[in-house]
Parts: C-alpha cells; structure tokens; sequence
C-alpha cells in the first residue's frame, strides 16, 4: 500500500529511486524474543535481521566475545527534583515490562548487565525543564570500553516530560532502553548519536503506550562506526499515539542502521514515522527498516510511514524497506513510502536563478530537507546544535 502523497516539506522527489519491498515476514526475527541469550544462535549474515549489518564490525557483540571491561563509560542524569532517579538490581520488576529482547546482541545486553538505571516521573506531574542523560565513553589504553547497559524511562499516569539521551565518545555499548508511559502521559524522547569515528553503538529502544497517551521518539545519528537501532513500540491500551521521527547523517565508512516495528496490538491507535538520511563518500551505508503490524485485534487503526534518502555523492548506498502487514479491515488508514535520490535539479536552477551560489543552493536545500525534523525537538539549544553539526557535515561534503 504505498503512497507517495503528502509528502512532506523538505523531502526529494524528483529523479528519484524507490528502494522499497512489501512483505509479511521480512523484518520478524529469525528466533522468538526472549530474555535469554542462549535462544538466539550466533548471527552469520545471511539472516533477514543480520543481512546489512557488517558483522565483522561489531567488536563480538553478536557472538559473545566482548567481554564487559566495565570502566570508560560515564553516565551522568540531570533531572528536575519531582524525578526519581535509582540505581537497581536485576529483579527489579520494572525491568523488560515495555519489551522482549529480538535479536542476539540485545538478549546479551539484557543477561550480562548488573545494574540498571531508573528514572521516573510522578502520576499528573507535567515537568517544565528536560530530563538530560549523557553518556560518554573514554578509550582506556588505546580501547574503548565494552559495556552492556539497560536504562528505564517510566511515566505514571497523565505525567508529560522531555528526556534527551546524549550520546558521545568512543565506546562499544550494546544497551536496551524502555519506555513505560502510563494512561494519557506525553513523552518527548531524543537519543542523539554523536559519536566518535570508531564506536560501536546496537540498541533496543521499547516503549510501551498507555491508553490515551502520546509518544514521541526522536532519533538523531551523526557519528560511529556501526550503530544500529532497534527503536519498537506497542500499546496498552486504545487511544494511544506514536511519532517516530529520524535523521541520520551518514558519512564515508559508516553503518547507520535503524529497525523499527511498530505493533498495532490495540484499538484505536495511531502510528507517524518520517526518518530522513542524507549520505556522503565512499562506502557510506544507511538501511532503513520500517515494519508496522496491524493485528487482528486492532481496529481502527491509523498509521504511516515514510523514509527519505539524500545521497551527496557518489560511492554511497541506501536499502531502504518499509513492511505493512495487515490483519483487519476495519482501519482508518494506512500506508508507506520510501525514496532515495540526489539533489532535485529544479530547486538548485530555482536558487541559482536567484543569484545564490551553486555551493550556497546545496547547502540550502540539505539543510530544508532536514529542517522539519530537527523542529520537532522542541528545545532551542538542542535544535541549533544539530544544525550546527550539520553544517559541519555538509561543509565536508561541498569542500
């Protein structure tokens, strides 16, 4: 059911390629979720979850031999005083209630954690300054730190807040991240990837929606070597809504993969996911995966999603595959769309016919074409930083 209307301001059209598959099984995992790392076997590649992703790469995250060094890892939460940061065990019983590990690497960030870290916002508390949790990883004689990590975000009921989740450094991290949001809670969450040249970034991020309640996820990759995401989303109960938005930056020699499912278990539910990536120099791989699943059980569901693709220069390529499943009829609507291609011709003569610069009218329309994602941010000082780096990228690209 793809569409190609509405497309949203920014987005390149013209001269176009679709890089796009419909399919019922093609991004289910080959191993049912679990807890335990043993039920996944070792990954070889040519599994549908394993078949863009440079094994060979991932530091033996995928195959049980990175050991946790433990150190070279610094967390640090910033909070308003209404929110409850702890410290806990792994029998906490608020760990793995918003999702299920899907893949190996996942299931062995889950196993081999000691602790983990909670943060929670009281029922009806609407806070008005943004929970900020940065993570950054020091290389310790010449290695980065291999760790294993598991975060918790909960929501009680009607409780609204902002978390930003600032990654930089160097560091090889497997990490699961859940997001428990209780009935008619609003939660805004931005995990920013900055990493250093040679980080290893795989993680799960599970939220779990209550009735009547609004999430927002806000995915930016800027650096590292492979980072992989796996951002997911379920509902519990009817009325819930989910916003996935995304912008990856993919430069020379990178891996920038992004998974995401978004399960229509429930009734009455809505679902919006736009990622955009644009991609420079040789050997830049961005894939996208977009699965949404419209149960049976799920009536009245209302969902879509997009993916867009900017490729700067040559020697750099895109798998780009939005999945629809659909077990119901009784929907209101649902679609997809996938594109990836260069610059559009016509705004360039557009600009250009109007005195501004070739280089000056590239940077113009890159920086548009990002523009309406960067503003769902919210936060001023987040969203000039991002635009700023950026800038950074594209002055490499048109040097």
């Amino acid at each position: 059911m793809a569409d190609s209307q509405n497309i949203p301001v920014g987005s390149t059209t013209a001269g176009s390629i679709a890089v796009a598959a419909e399919s019922t099984l093609a991004t289910r995992m080959s191993a049912p979720p679990s807890f335990d790392v043993a039920d996944f076997p070792v990954p070889h590649g040519r599994e549908e979850e394993w078949r863009f992703t440079p094994l060979e790469r991932l530091r033996g995250l995928h195959d049980g031999t990175a050991a946790a060094t433990g150190s070279g890892l610094k967390v640090e939460i910033t909070a308003p005083d209404q929110v409850a940061v702890e410290t806990v065990g792994r029998d906490d019983e608020r760990l793995g209630r918003a999702g299920t590990p899907v893949d190996r690497v996942s299931a062995q960030a889950y196993s081999a954690f000691e602790k983990a870290t909670v943060v929670s916002v009281p029922r009806e508390t609407a806070l008005t300054e943004p929970i900020r949790i940065t993570v950054h990883g020091e290389a310790e004689g010449g290695r980065p730190a291999v760790v294993y990590g598991q975060q918790v975000i909960e929501l009680g009921a009607f409780a609204e807040a902002v978390v930003v989740i600032d990654h930089t450094g160097d560091a090889v991290l497997a990490a699961n991240v859940d997001y428990v949001l209780g009935d008619g809670a609003r939660l805004t969450v931005v995990s920013v990837q900055d990493w250093d040249d040679e980080a290893v970034h795989i993680g799960q991020h599970n939220a779990l929606v209550g009735r009547d309640a609004q999430f927002k996820s806000v995915v930016v990759t800027f650096g590292g070597d492979v980072v992989r995401l796996n951002p997911r989303v379920s509902y519990a109960g009817p009325g819930g809504e989910a916003e996935l938005f995304g912008l990856y930056f993919t430069d020379r020699g990178q891996h920038q993969e992004h998974r995401l499912f978004v399960d229509h278990n429930t009734p009455h539910c809505k679902s919006n996911v736009v990622y955009k990536g644009a991609l420079q120099g040789d050997d830049a791989h961005a894939v996208w995966i977009g699965d949404v699943l419209i149960e049976a059980a799920a009536e009245g569901t209302d969902t879509y999603e997009m993916n867009r693709n900017l490729v700067l220069t040559d020697g750099a390529r895109v798998d780009s595959v939005p999945n629809l499943e659909i077990e119901t009829g009784e929907i209101v609507g649902a679609g997809h769309a996938s594109a990836t291609g260069r610059f559009d011709d016509e705004q360039l003569f557009y600009l250009m016919a109007r005195g501004i610069s070739e280089r000056e009218a590239r940077r113009l329309v890159v920086r548009g074409f990002f523009a309406e994602l960067v503003q769902q941010i919210g936060l001023p000082d987040l969203e000039e930083r991002l635009i700023s780096r950026i800038e950074e990228e594209l002055e490499a690209s048109v040097a």
